[in-house]
């Protein structure tokens, strides 16, 4: 096994958008595969008819390419080992069915869901852990096919279930968890490998697609492991070496110490939304990275090139990964610093067309007007959607002051400012940011007040907030007609309240 190439696939089901933790599994075996010069796989696995999503894996395939993973075969590309979707694998899978049916390994069961739920009471009832028990003990040959001939005559469908041998002990080295075993009597009895639609089951069908697909190692999640045991006896029936398994510990929400479960709404959990947010795909894939990885040294800013050169999947952790919400935003935050504007900007500017406050179509004027906006607040942004509340008062009417912005423009030399500033800024030739620090010196001048004494009256006045970006961009932003107003409303308020 160590000399083949090293093959990997991830095998997402149909069934909804890009989850956190498939993601990561994607991730990390996308980063093996690339570490190795190994191949990476897509394969479709949309065996489950019912759980399907129309677009469910185009949504996927799309996502996982804004995260910047590609693959080297799957069913948009093709290769040797295809089709790279298992609805259209069928033919593959009922040839080793009846394989195993021929040999006597399997055979076709008749027993209804209610005749299985009846059982399974009855063993709750006992204590004992349900399980399936075989319905044709101590039956010859004959007596099989007379009642198999029987409930076809009832038409009953059958499914197939694969014979589990007594006292066997499934075991493998995992990569991620060392060594581990299961006993055959604790897996449930004979399972089914094809369901009454003639479709196989999950782990009959994975079995036989990666050693068709000659893939050399699996990495999955820690659910997967009860599955493993089950695909192993798939493994030994049909006389096939297994892949290397390596089982990814839990994602857990960091605040809770709970398993990252979809009901839980704390926490957004599919990469959509972290795209409508405006998170960058650099950002989301650095994160993803270190969710139960840890690279060498103390760094966490890494670039695609350098986690495909470190990863290991010797460094895998074995323990919880912790999902910290705060340490996303302050990674993705790091990466919007560095970030080329015009991706800032398309990002911002589709996230205020989306709260109404810039139309769909901008001019020239109003689309430099936003790039200055996105500009001043790049360096605060932990995702671009921030901009709509970040920036919401160059877009509302005048907000009510609040009680400490009042107390901050009770000091005694707060009219003075503003009222001098006023004055100044009716003297500079062109509203620029530059332009009004100079109204602001000159009002520093005329009134000998300076540090926050000036600029906090000026701020509050001009802007109706204590916070926000620098106040020459804020103010060139909002206008001199608008600056004007919010004097005049706060000179007004002032003289309302004695001030």
């Amino acid at each position: 096994m160590a000399k083949q190439k090293i093959r990997v696939r991830y095998a997402p089901s149909p069934t909804g958008h890009l989850h956190i933790g498939n993601a990561r599994t994607a991730l990390f075996n996308y980063l093996f595969a690339r570490h190795n010069k190994g191949t990476f796989v897509l394969r479709i696995e949309d065996t489950d008819q019912k759980r399907n999503v129309e677009g469910g894996s185009e949504s996927q395939m799309e996502n996982l390419l804004w995260l910047g993973i590609d693959w080297d075969e799957g069913p948009d590309k093709g290769g040797d080992y295809g089709p790279y979707r298992q609805s259209e694998r069928k033919d593959i899978y009922n040839k080793y069915i009846k394989q195993l049916v021929d040999e006597g390994k399997a055979y076709y069961s008749y027993k209804t869901e209610e005749e299985l739920e009846e059982q399974r009471e009855e063993q709750r009832a006992m204590g004992i852990a349900p399980h399936y028990t075989y319905e044709y003990e101590g039956m010859t040959a004959d007596e099989i096919a007379k009642k198999q001939e029987q409930a076809k005559a009832k038409g009953l469908k059958p499914v197939v279930r694969i014979h589990i041998p007594e006292m066997e002990t499934y075991s493998w080295d995992d990569i991620v968890k060392g060594h581990l075993s299961f006993e055959s009597d604790t897996i449930g009895g004979d399972f089914v490998i094809q369901k009454r639609d003639g479709m196989p089951t999950y782990n009959f069908a994975v079995v036989i697609d990666d050693h068709l697909m000659k893939i050399t190692h699996v990495l999955r999640g820690d659910d997967h492991v009860s599955n493993t045991p089950k695909q192993l006896a798939v493994y030994e029936a049909l006389g096939w070496e297994p892949p290397k398994f390596g089982h990814m510990t839990l994602i857990i929400n960091s605040e809770t110490g709970k398993k990252l479960s979809k009901r839980d709404e704390s926490v957004l959990q599919f990469i959509e939304q972290y795209r409508d947010l405006g998170y960058l795909p650099d950002a989301m894939f650095n994160f993803i990275t270190l969710l139960g990885w840890s690279p060498v040294g103390e760094s966490e800013i890494f670039s695609q090139r350098e986690l495909i050169k470190q990863f290991d999947p010797a460094r895998l952790s074995n323990s919880p990964a912790a999902f910290d919400q705060k340490k996303l935003e302050w990674i993705n935050n790091q990466y919007i610093k560095k970030a080329d504007r015009d991706t800032l900007l398309d990002l911002a500017l589709n996230n205020l067309q989306e709260a109404g406050l810039v139309e769909k179509d901008p001019n020239p004027e109003k689309m430099e007007w936003v790039r200055q906006l996105v500009n001043i607040y790049s360096v605060q942004m932990s995702y671009t959607k921030q901009i709509v509340d970040l920036a919401k008062f160059f877009f509302n009417a005048p907000k009510d002051l609040s009680e400490k912005e009042i107390e901050e423009i009770r000091k005694d030399d707060a009219r003075p400012v503003i009222e001098e500033f006023k004055k100044q800024i009716d003297l500079i030739p062109r509203f620029t940011a530059p332009q009004i620090m100079n109204a602001v010196q000159a009002t520093r001048k005329a009134t000998g007040i300076k540090g926050r004494r000036l600029f906090m009256p000026i701020r509050i006045a001009t802007t109706r907030s204590m916070v926000g970006p620098g106040i020459g961009e804020a103010m060139e932003l909002l206008g001199k007609k608008r600056v004007l107003e919010h004097l005049d409303l706060t000179l007004k308020q002032m003289s309302e309240n004695g001030l």
